[in-house]
């Protein structure tokens, strides 16, 4: 009876040692497989660590290289402290250099791209301040040759009847007295058209208490031109830009101050806010 109760015992033991023999012989394949991919991706990773990984023969070549070249220290110390790394300490060494050098090189690819960008906005920056430059030089050369083409003409066709007086003065009939006379006066009939002496933007068109229906154009270089005594401003409106030659309106006889007169334009050029005299500038 005893010898067949042990036969039982004996199988599940043998059985027990065949598991934990499949068992230790799966988990030394699993551990084989995982070094071998540690390993391989290892030199994936760099293919200078093939040469840290040493097997004995290797191990035994570098002895005797040190032996060989014992007079030189430095190769010396270097040749043991590589045969004296683990493979983690290997790996560990590579990775990390490799990341400095990523790193390095990372910092000085943003350092040259930074230095590249800065010199392209300033050569930006000076292309266009150039460039502003030279626009602003072509302007002034145009409003220089804008200013040398001016040239007046005269309103109307006709006598001067009395003349331009800022030093001096004239006699006034409505007056019944000598005083100053800021611009000129033309003799012309009522109805008569007066046109735009140059070319410019209507600024006003009033009734002045003394001089009557007035317009007044503004031209380059800070001149104007004043028409007054008119009769009426039908072709043109405040703000209007009017070619040289353009209507204007007709002679009248609104002025106040030379109602005893006959009928004329009185014209007057100022430059820069200052009259002077209509004759040195018109042809």
């Amino acid at each position: 009876m005893m010898r067949r109760n042990n036969r039982p015992r004996n199988n599940e033991k043998s059985i027990m040692q065949n598991k934990i023999l499949m068992y230790s012989i799966i988990g030394v394949g699993f551990l084989t497989i995982v070094l071998v991919g540690l390993l391989m991706y290892s030199r994936n990773l760099n293919e200078d660590i093939e040469q840290d990984v040493l097997d004995f023969g290797d191990m035994t070549n570098a002895t005797n290289n040190d032996t060989t070249n014992s007079t030189n220290p430095a190769n010396t110390e270097s040749v043991s402290t590589e045969i004296g790394k683990s493979v983690n300490e290997a790996l560990n060494n590579s990775t990390t250099t490799n990341v400095e050098n990523n790193s390095n090189n990372t910092a000085n690819s943003t350092q040259n791209q930074i230095e590249n960008n800065t010199t392209k906005k300033e050569n930006i920056t000076k292309t266009t301040e150039a460039n502003t430059a030279s626009k602003t030089e072509e302007k002034k050369e145009t409003k220089e040759e804008t200013k040398k083409e001016l040239s007046f003409e005269r309103p109307v066709d006709g006598e001067i009847i009395k003349a331009y007086a800022k030093d001096n003065l004239v006699y006034s009939e409505t007056l019944q007295e000598w005083t100053t006379h800021f611009g000129i006066d033309i003799k012309a009939d009522k109805t008569t058209v007066i046109k735009a002496a140059e070319a410019g933007t209507i600024k006003t068109i009033k009734n002045d208490p003394r001089y009557g229906l007035t317009i007044i154009i503004e031209h380059d270089d800070g001149y104007q031109t004043v028409y007054a005594n008119l009769l009426s401003s039908e072709f043109v409106i405040e703000g209007e830009k009017v070619d040289k030659g353009q209507s204007i309106g007709t002679v009248g006889n609104t002025a106040t101050f030379e109602i005893a007169d006959e009928p004329h334009l009185h014209f007057e050029i100022l430059k820069d806010g200052v009259q002077i005299d209509p004759t040195t500038v018109m042809k």
